[in-house]
């Protein structure tokens, strides 16, 4: 029994030395009953001098497990209150005490239980099921899956030792199809013939044991899946098929062949590819995968042609996406395509046809001859011409021969031509029940002549009226090179004296400028313009000219500032004023007249470019034909008439002309044909003295009047009191007067 030796020293209470040391005590675990259980004895060499009391401390006395270990405090008997647990707790370390009234009586010594093991735990798998797969094609050998169990025993002995095995395997085969390794586990292929098409699945149920496989023991389930593998070869349902087509169409679904494969189905096993390996030698099929990736779809690849060659032989054959893993056997099938012949449309040759010929060329003038060819040679029938888009109207086309001729005359600056070509496009038909019609190009390349005169872009400019910088303007010519540029231009009458103008022989630029300084106002230049051919044409150009100095920034100019016409001289005579307003008007008619033909023209010639007619103004900041003429000036407004009587020389069957008005909106022809009528129509010579209203510029004039009897003396002195400005009158009356 252990205890401790007393060695006697100075003193009863003196300390003394331990004399050795308690080894280590092994309890096996789960030991059987009565407990508690005497584990050992420990003793001091001192309890016959004084009285030890023992106590212990530590893991499993007054530590948790509070309790499991136990001392008799007298007798120092340690016991051990319950079975053990290594599994739990493999060892305890305790400590022992001898004390005599609450002092120690000697060192405290340890005491260390160790548990020893029992084989009191089966292996345990770490899944109750275990999923694996093997391909198809698997070899013999080749690892599938590995199975794990664990034992919670001591693993330095044989209590947890473990070792695998199968004991059932289902569907059963002859010897089984897998084994494995009993100390890894792992699982792998024993024989040949694995089809997952067959059996697409095995579960085996393999069995741990512990004690080197001699104890305790444990199952799971293995569940193997064979995973497929491209070894069947697609297969057609139909080996011999039957298909027809129509000639010339493109991309037509001829045939649709369907097939079966055992393998997988969606997987790459299983999904098709097709190949056209026999009678497709010009490429007039093509043949894919239909949606569900295995039916296969015949098209055409090409037009056919009905008259060329009728039927066709097709030889397919089908795979997979991934090769075979094995030699198989691969299926093919045979169609037999018959082509249907259709009602082709004519043909023309060539396509497109260009040919040249000159603007403006005589109407009847033939331009070509069209030719397009029926390719339905099996059938008798005619071809027929006709234009589709001749959106002018200048070509006819013979609707039997396809002659095409000048209907009208061409421009090639038209907005309907595109750099000199105007294309047609032409339509040749059969005459079929249904007729088919094929399309032809004609390009007409018109050859340019020179029949537009230049212009000039800009409506308006504007310059400074000091120190002004040249205007630059744009000269464009709807005709070609050389019928355009380089443009000479010039200004006409008067127009020249406050302007210059300048063309650049290399550009369609030309440079405007003032000649000195101008007052600021609006301005008419009147220019004309040659091309290299030396056609003309005629342009005005309104100028502002702003008071400002160099290049204009901005402009703001009145009205009032325009240069305006002077009115007629109070001195004028009455009768001079009629003719010069009868001529001004004369002018304005002729001038509107030319201003209408000239507009209908270069409406013709320029539609997308209309321009004004020609202003002559001879001052320079134009002329009254600038803005609205008031006829009403012709005659004064009412009650403003002069009182003239006639006491003579007045037929009887004439009334007295009295004051005419010119009244609004009325024909200024008709109006001036009565006043000429009034004035010596019908009446005998020598003229009556029919008094004529003339619209005087002044009423109560002191002069006397022109007529008088014929039976005086022609005294025409009395013009002098008309003023300076009648001395041509009274010399013209001086020298008639024996008429």
């Amino acid at each position: 029994t252990p205890g401790f030796q007393n060695e006697l020293s100075a003193g009863p209470w003196s300390r003394v030395k331990r004399e050795w040391v308690i080894p280590a005590v092994n309890l096996p675990e789960n030991l059987k009953g009565p407990y508690p259980k005497i584990v050992l004895k420990i003793k001091s060499n001192n309890q016959n001098k004084v009285a030890v009391t023992y106590k212990i401390s530590g893991p499993g006395a007054d530590q948790a497990p509070e309790g499991l270990f136990i001392i008799d405090q007298h007798s120092g008997v340690l016991y051990v209150t319950q079975p053990l647990d290594r599994e739990k707790a493999a060892t305890y370390s305790l400590r022992a005490h001898a004390m005599n009234e609450r002092r120690n009586v000697e060192d405290p010594i340890e005491l260390l239980i160790n548990v020893i093991d029992q084989n009191d735990n089966a292996p345990t798998f770490t899944h109750s099921r275990f999923y694996g797969g093997v391909s198809e094609s698997a070899e013999i050998g080749d690892s599938v899956i590995k199975v794990t169990a664990v034992d919670q025993d001591d693993p330095h002995t044989t209590n947890a030792i473990i070792r695998y095995r199968i004991t059932a395997q289902r569907p059963q085969t002859s010897g089984g199809m897998f084994d494995i390794d009993p100390v890894s586990g792992r699982i792998g292929v024993k024989a040949p013939g694995l089809d997952r098409e067959t059996q697409p699945e095995y579960k085996l149920v393999v069995e741990a044991a512990d004690l080197e496989g001699e104890g305790l023991t444990s199952t799971c389930t293995a569940v193997i899946t064979v995973i497929d593998s491209n070894d069947n070869a697609p297969l057609f349902s139909n080996t011999f098929s039957f298909a027809s087509v129509l000639e010339n169409v493109v991309g037509a679904e001829v045939i649709r062949l369907q097939v079966s494969d055992k393998d997988d189905s969606g997987s790459p096993n299983a999904n098709t590819k097709y190949s056209l390996i026999k009678g497709n030698e010009g490429g007039e099929f093509s043949i894919s995968r239909a949606a569900n990736k295995m039916d296969a779809i015949l098209r055409t690849a090409k037009a056919l042609d009905f008259e060329g060659r009728s039927g066709f032989t097709l030889m397919v054959v089908a795979t997979n996406e991934v090769p075979f893993t094995g030699p198989v056997t691969t299926s093919t099938a045979t169609i037999t395509v018959e082509v249907l012949d259709q009602n082709e449309p004519p043909v023309f040759s060539p396509v497109e046809l260009r040919v040249s010929i000159t603007e403006n060329a005589n109407v009847g003038s033939s331009v070509a001859d069209l030719r397009a060819e029926d390719p339905d040679t099996t059938q008798k029938q005619s071809v027929r011409y006709k234009l589709h888009n001749d959106s002018v109207g200048w070509l006819s086309i013979d609707k039997d021969s396809g002659s095409v001729k000048v209907k009208s005359s061409m421009d090639r600056e038209s907005r309907y031509v595109t750099d000199g070509n105007y294309n047609i496009l032409v339509l040749a038909y059969d005459d079929d029940i249904v007729p088919a019609t094929g399309t032809g190009t004609l390009l007409v390349s018109l050859l340019d002549e020179n029949d537009n005169g230049p212009v000039i872009k800009q409506r308006t400019a504007s310059l400074c009226s000091r120190r002004p910088a040249p205007v630059q303007l744009d000269v464009m010519d709807p005709d070609g090179p050389g019928h355009a540029g380089p443009f000479t231009l010039e200004l006409l009458g008067e127009h020249e004296i406050n302007w210059t103008i300048s063309a650049n022989s290399t550009t369609h630029l030309a440079t405007l400028a003032p000649t000195r300084e101008l007052s600021p106002g609006r301005y008419k230049v009147l220019l004309r313009l040659y091309d290299a051919g030396w056609l003309f044409q005629d342009s005005t150009l309104d100028v502002e000219v702003c008071p400002c100095q160099g290049a204009v920034s901005t402009c703001s100019i009145s009205y009032s500032a325009a240069p305006r016409l002077s009115a007629p001289s109070v001195l004028t005579s009455t009768l001079g004023a009629v003719f010069c307003l009868l001529l001004l008007i004369l002018l304005l008619l002729l001038l509107l007249r030319r201003r209408r033909r000239r507009s209908e023209k270069e409406a013709t010639l320029f539609e997308e470019l209309p321009r004004e007619n020609i202003f002559i103004y001879n001052e320079e900041g134009g002329g009254e034909e600038d803005r609205e003429f008031d006829w009403t000036l012709l005659s004064r407004g009412p009650g403003s008439c002069a009182e003239v009587t006639c006491t003579q020389g007045l037929p009887p069957d004439r009334s007295h002309p009295g004051c005419q008005h010119l009244r609004a909106h009325e024909d200024i022809s008709r109006f001036l044909k009565d006043k000429l009528q009034a004035a010596g129509g019908g009446v005998p010579a020598p003229p009556h003295r029919s008094p004529l209203v003339l619209d005087r510029q002044g009423a109560g004039s002191q002069a006397s009047s022109l007529f008088t009897d014929p039976d005086e003396e022609q005294n025409f002195q009395r013009l002098d009191g008309w003023g300076p400005g009648s001395c041509n009158r009274v010399e013209l009356c001086a020298d008639r007067t024996d008429e």
